[in-house]
């Protein structure tokens, strides 16, 4: 019987991976004397043996490829240096910019900016023009007084029934009356407005200045003012403009001076006036509204009867 004393020793393999290198150490370690075990045959060392020499061959392999991958990294890097300091005689090539060909284009309306008027003006005559220029003129301003018939249907006091109310409680007459008394006291054709300076437009409101002339004379200046609430409502605020003017010019006339007296405006919307609860009938919503006694409420409007104070609402089960 062949007896084999193997001596057992320890070793370790240490693999350290930079940018640039790669350092392998192998270390081993004896063991201390007198330290041995008896193995029966020389067959089961060889045995041993062949199996510790097929077991380490998978270290070896992982390590051979750590070192080759290692080999091209570096590789790489030195031929990314020289590429990036050596200089590049080719132009640089234009990208064009990445557009979606599916979005759909905005569509441009261009608008003309009417903050500056509408383009207007009034024509100026010449001064050696036997016409009066009523854009600047005040020809005839307060030379003389009108006839007592003239003046009776202008300071004819107001009729209750040609008054109307608005919802917020504002009493008014309507344009159409103010011509009507013009048309009374001086005749259809002997009155007009002159305008005596472009129209404006705003953001919100149609503005410009007129002349009220009678008779051939400036009788007062005033300026109009109304709110427009899209581009299409500018031709109507243009009109409603003018109405305005009109109406302030016949202010120095007399015309409706009631309507500015505050003694006046109380009595007539205690007597004549009165205020209600409505309903929008689409929105369902409630509001108070001022309206003449005589009147009716109108669509969009309903009345309303809110439940009387102290009565206890309606639940909803």
């Amino acid at each position: 019987m062949a007896s084999l004393l193997f001596q057992k020793a320890g070793w370790s393999l240490n693999v350290t991976r930079t940018s640039k290198s790669l350092a392998v150490t192998f270390s081993t370690a004896l063991p201390r004397r007198n330290r041995h075990r008896t193995i029966a045959s020389a067959s089961e060392a060889s045995s041993n043996l062949r199996s510790n020499y097929h077991g380490a061959q998978p270290q070896h392999s992982k390590l051979r490829n750590e070192i080759q991958s290692t080999r091209v990294f570096q590789s790489h890097q030195a031929s990314a240096a020289s590429t990036a300091t050596a200089p590049s005689d080719l132009p640089k090539q234009q990208i064009p910019p990445v557009t979606n060909r599916f979005q759909p284009k905005e569509e441009v309306v261009h608008t003309d900016d009417l903050t500056a008027g509408l383009g207007d003006q009034p024509i100026v005559l010449d001064e050696n023009s036997p016409q009066v220029d009523w854009a600047r003129s005040f020809h005839g301003l307060s030379t003389e007084a009108f006839s007592k018939e003239a003046a009776n249907a202008l300071l004819a006091p107001l009729e209750p029934e040609d008054i109307e109310v608005k919802p917020d409680g504002i009493v008014y007459l309507p344009e159409i009356k103010y011509r009507r008394i013009l048309n009374k006291a001086f005749g259809p054709g002997a009155w007009g407005l002159a305008p005596r300076g472009e129209t404006i437009v705003t953001a919100k409101a149609v503005t410009r200045e007129y002349a009220l002339v009678a008779l051939g004379r400036l009788v007062s200046v005033a300026r109009g003012e109304q709110d427009y609430f899209s581009p299409e409502g500018i031709p109507t605020a243009v009109e409603g403009c003018k109405s305005n003017a009109l109406m302030r010019c016949c202010k120095d006339l007399g015309v409706a001076s009631e309507l500015w007296d505050p003694r006046f405006i109380r009595k007539f919307i205690a007597d004549h006036a009165k205020e209600v609860w409505v309903e929008h009938q689409q929105t369902q919503k409630r509001r108070k509204i001022w309206m003449r006694k005589d009147d009716q409420v109108r669509y969009p409007f309903k009345l309303y009867a809110p439940p009387p104070q102290g009565s206890a609402r309606p639940s909803n089960s």
